[in-house]
């Protein structure tokens, strides 16, 4: 019989065990290119040189872009405290020898206050090549969602909104001034209606009937108040894959990640830790993981590679909530993808890591096995691991 290469193999992967409803070798399933040059270091935090000045103090949200840059992510970076900013500072006090609190209490501060200087939020102004994209509405029916080309953007609002690590209704708060503009023209690539949706606000498949929160007419060449992530530095010549290069600068992951040499998946605290060859903790996610039905693996298993942008093997027989009378399909890569951007494959057959079409709410909701991350923690993490890395998996 013929060999299959892996990378082959691993496209035809049915990667429908985990889904938001409820090897050696790197793979990347074919996409179309959303944007060439997204970011144009234009968005890229810029410290040394700070924008406009803090419009109020965001002690809360200024610790979570510090965490965040430090690896120790908070999921949605929204100036609130919730379970992934509490798990945020467990890891943070866990790497720093601190007692384990998930609060702010002195000592944390204290070990932050090193990066104090690291403002809450930064002003940007959207580039043309970021705000020029072809938006796509997405249906709720996998069957329609297997007739598009790609599962890109619904808006600019929305790709705005993940490349700053937060929500619509985040970037609607920090920017009350620009409420109210005008509607874009029809088929206006450069501007996007806000309709912010509930929750967070994502606005992913599902929200298009959400109730809007605020209307804000995004547009190239616009100044936005948004939350100041970090870690996006890039290098181009590091990145092999010209869109797997382009997908990480649309969502701020930069190159300079740290390399694991395990990590380890918690159910009790709903987060993924990596760790070093010393098994010191490097950074964390929230992550959402199991069901009753579809349990998270207990047991250590590796990891066999990674597919960027992959399309997702749609298979209701291997699905919680899936009507059992629909077809296999294809669902088309994409970041509305409900696998992502990203897809870690793992050693057990149908289960793998990956990113989500609706980050707020990772840590919240069910998956059919899976690790399931918001798609810049999919990609950041995707730049840490390597084929054969172990992934232990425990209650």
């Amino acid at each position: 019989m013929r060999r299959v290469p892996l990378a082959a193999a691993f496209l035809l992967l049915p990667l429908a065990a985990c889904s938001f409803t409820e090897a050696d070798e790197n793979s990347a399933a074919p996409m179309e290119a959303v944007a060439t040059a997204p970011d144009s270091g234009a968005m890229t935090s810029n410290d040394a040189q700070p924008g406009a000045a803090e419009d109020k103090p965001r002690p809360l949200m200024q610790a979570q872009v510090v965490l965040d840059r430090l690896g120790f992510t908070p999921g949605v970076v929204d100036g609130k405290m919730g379970l992934s900013t509490i798990n945020a500072i467990k890891g943070f006090q866990e790497a720093r020898g601190l007692t384990v609190s998930g609060k702010l209490d002195e000592p944390t501060l204290q070990a932050l206050a090193q990066w104090k200087q690291i403002p809450a939020t930064r002003v940007v102004t959207i580039p043309a090549d970021f705000a020029n994209d072809r938006y796509v509405r997405i249906p709720e029916d996998r069957k329609l969602q297997a007739r598009l080309d790609r599962m890109g953007y619904s808006s600019l609002a929305e790709k705005l909104a993940e490349r700053f690590h937060t929500t619509e209704e985040v970037l609607a708060e920090l920017n009350p001034q620009l409420a109210g503009g005008a509607a874009p023209a029809p088929g206006d690539a450069g501007a996007t209606q806000n309709a912010a949706g509930p929750a967070e606000g994502n606005s992913s498949a599902g929200a298009s009937a959400a109730k809007p929160a605020a209307a804000i007419v995004y547009r190239a060449g616009m100044q936005l108040r948004v939350p100041n992530v970090g870690a996006d530095r890039f290098d181009a010549s590091a990145v092999k894959d010209p869109q797997w290069a382009s997908t990480l600068q649309m969502l701020g992951v930069g190159t300079g990640q740290p390399q694991a040499a395990s990590v380890e998946v918690d159910k009790s605290d709903q987060v993924l830790r990596v760790l070093d060859g010393n098994g010191k903790l490097i950074a964390q996610f929230t992550a959402t993981m199991g069901s009753k039905q579809f349990p998270l693996p207990i047991g250590t298993w590796k990891i066999r590679g990674t597919g960027y942008n992959p399309e997702w093997g749609y298979d209701p027989a291997l699905l919680a909530t899936a009507p059992k009378d629909d077809p296999k399909l294809t669902i088309p890569a994409g970041p509305n993808n409900p696998i992502g951007v990203v897809w870690i494959d793992l050693s057990k057959e149908h289960y793998g890591i990956h990113g989500t079409d609706m980050p707020d709410k990772i840590g919240r909701a069910e998956s059919n096995g899976c690790i399931r991350l918001t798609n810049w923690d999919a990609a950041r993490l995707a730049q840490m691991v390597r084929p054969g890395i172990k992934a232990v998996f425990r209650v």
